[in-house]
């Protein structure tokens, strides 16, 4: 990760900017309850769908910030450096991060911001992950061949279909809004079941 604020501040101030960030990332996190297991996992239920809301609002508002800053030249974006696009582990990781969301209740960053406010839950989840990736570890010289397969390079979705990054982002945001609506719907009826 590269500085927050290259050209302006020292290194040192960065990690500073850094920190607050991070605090003022796990106090708003908390006071939009992603502290607690029971909404979280509501959206696999029906009854709360606030998880899918903000990762999608976040992925929007993140999308438009970077390509409104690469066309005013402020962020290049050949510039910026990712992780090589492993399809075949992505996806069974995926899985494996999902069944440990609805079996857990928590993704590792709303674990954490349990463990901020002393939830036992959030140190057994943490505890788990701890273990996973031990386990993980240990294990790497035998899935080494599988974690490097279907390797496509680092790549964008929009550079790999070869798609007009403005046009992608216009589209996932025209899904957000259906997906909002649906999930609207959805809860709604899921509510009036409940009563």
């Amino acid at each position: 990760m590269g500085p927050l604020i290259p050209e302006y501040i020292s290194p040192e101030w960065n990690n500073v900017v850094a920190i607050v960030l991070g605090i003022a990332f796990g106090y708003v996190m908390e006071s939009a309850g992603f502290s607690s297991s029971r909404k979280l996992v509501g959206v696999f239920y029906g009854y709360d769908f606030a998880v899918l809301r903000v990762f999608f609002t976040a992925a929007i508002t993140a999308s438009l910030g970077l390509l409104f800053m690469d066309y005013f030249g402020w962020v290049d974006m050949a510039a910026l450096d990712g992780l090589p696009a492993r399809v075949y582990p992505i996806i069974v990781g995926g899985i494996i991060m999902g069944l440990g969301f609805v079996i857990g209740g928590f993704c590792p960053g709303t674990c954490v911001t349990a463990i901020g406010i002393g939830k036992l839950d959030g140190y057994v989840f943490f505890g788990g992950i701890m273990l996973g990736v031990f386990v993980f570890s240990e294990m790497f010289p035998l899935l080494e061949g599988f974690y490097n397969s279907g390797n496509v390079g680092d790549v964008s979705v929009p550079e790999y279909f070869n798609i007009n990054p403005y046009w992608f982002t216009a589209v996932v945001a025209l899904v957000a809004v259906i997906a909002f609506y649906v999930t609207l719907q959805i809860r709604k009826k899921v509510k009036k079941v409940q009563y």
